[in-house]
């Protein structure tokens, strides 16, 4: 306890910039994500998506962000080990916030798409196993984490695959692309008006007072689908035929599925920046509870606005000065996108998102953006793809937990060593 009389002020503000540093992180490389697809087919520019994204990502961090988060993130390490000693979990949580902040920063610079969630885990795990005990740990948890970088790719790869195909048999290859398209778009309205309704209502906004069930919200997104499909209707029957090829057609219609994926990549936008900024002002968020109670150590610690606001300056702050390496990335390197598979794409990883949130299955929305621009690349062949990028990123994912914790562990003795323990 004296630790934290003594040095609380201190180590509050080396966590707060560990916090802004791990934010920028995540506005560098997690945020591009959601936005790679809408650069990468040509809906929208480079300069276009950071703007939007800034909008939609800072909203959802701060507006739904959460009044009261889990000290502990995702539950894998048990607070009541540190009771006696709650220095110990500041320097942790500085150490995974600095260790966090630092791959994240190589994996952007190398425009690697990483989960920001895995890193941060990953940290907290490597401090926790090796500077407090391995029974610290919920491995339980961590093996369902780690289980997760295969089911969301799988899920989302699958999923855009048979989307985009359908695209390309029901509109795209028909003698008559427009015709097609006032009868199918519709039924693509309707799926993306009731994922959106589903991101917001489920991962979006559960921190503003909304208690909001599972199967409630299926109710209300299903309803707010069928109002957009009506409106959507009327505003695709309006689209007139002026072109002289089945090539021009296309064209048309593709201009149709851009304004769907920007749709799609706003509310996923939103929904990441009210989930994930947890990531980055959870531990800081944590080391503030423990520091302003004077040492106590709880489960769950209040958000207070401040937080908040730095983790959306931080999200901004990184999105703008570096985002474009990663969206280039998702947008180009692993495959060719236009606005329909680029669609396809977006709307799988949000739809996998909604699922995995209704089975409580923990999935990295970087994971399933690039397992669904996998999977509409899939549906052009193999060759389609770059397969060298592929490894490079599924390497990336596999070097994530280990580069998280080494780098955690390393900041955890350094601190504890300059300010001791009581």
């Amino acid at each position: 306890m004296l630790i934290i009389e003594n040095y609380g002020f201190i180590l509050l503000v080396i966590a707060a910039l560990c916090g802004l540093f791990m934010a920028w992180g995540v506005g560098a490389n997690d945020v591009a994500n959601a936005m790679g697809t809408s650069v990468g087919s040509k809906a929208i520019t480079i300069k276009q998506a950071i703007i939007i994204a800034m909008i939609f990502e800072c909203a959802g961090a701060y507006l739904a962000g959460g009044e009261v988060t889990s000290t502990i993130r995702k539950g894998i390490i048990d607070p009541g080990l540190l009771v006696d000693q709650p220095e110990l979990l500041v320097y942790g949580m500085i150490s995974s916030l600095l260790a966090a902040g630092i791959w994240l920063l190589v994996a952007t610079t190398f425009g690697w798409p990483v989960s920001t969630t895995h890193t941060i885990v990953g940290a907290i795990v490597g401090f926790a196993a090796v500077g407090i005990s391995t029974d610290a740990v919920n491995w339980g948890k961590v093996v369902e984490i780690a289980a997760s970088w295969v089911i969301s790719p799988l899920l989302a790869g699958a999923l855009a695959f048979v989307l985009y195909m359908s695209v390309r048999k029901f509109i795209l290859n028909t003698a008559k692309p427009i015709r097609s398209a006032k009868r199918g778009v519709p039924v693509y309205i309707f799926l993306v008006g009731f994922v959106i309704s589903m991101v917001s209502l489920v991962k979006g906004l559960k921190h503003v007072g909304l208690d909001i069930g599972f199967q409630e919200a299926i109710f209300y997104a299903l309803a707010i689908a069928f109002l957009l499909t009506i409106i959507g209707s009327v505003m695709v029957s309006r689209i007139k035929s002026h072109a002289r090829s089945v090539h021009e057609e296309i064209i048309s219609v593709e201009r149709v599925f851009g304004v769907l994926m920007l749709f799609t990549a706003c509310a996923m936008a939103f929904a990441h920046g009210s989930n994930d900024v947890a990531n980055a002002i959870g531990p800081l968020a944590a080391v503030n509870s423990v520091i302003s109670s004077g040492g106590v150590v709880a489960q769950e610690a209040l958000m207070p606005s401040w937080l908040l606001l730095l983790g959306a300056a931080g999200i901004a702050l990184g999105l703008v000065t570096y985002g474009y390496r990663v969206i280039q990335t998702v947008g180009t390197s692993i495959t060719e996108l236009t606005p329909s598979s680029g669609f396809a794409a977006t709307f799988a990883s949000a739809a996998t998102v909604v699922f995995a949130s209704g089975a409580s299955i923990p999935v990295s929305t970087t994971h399933t953006l690039v397992g669904g621009v996998l999977g509409v690349g899939l549906a052009h062949g193999l060759a389609a793809l770059n397969l060298r990028m592929v490894g490079t990123i599924f390497t990336s994912w596999i070097v994530t937990l280990p580069a998280g914790a080494l780098l955690s562990i390393f900041f955890f003795f350094f601190l504890k060593g300059i300010f001791g323990v009581s």
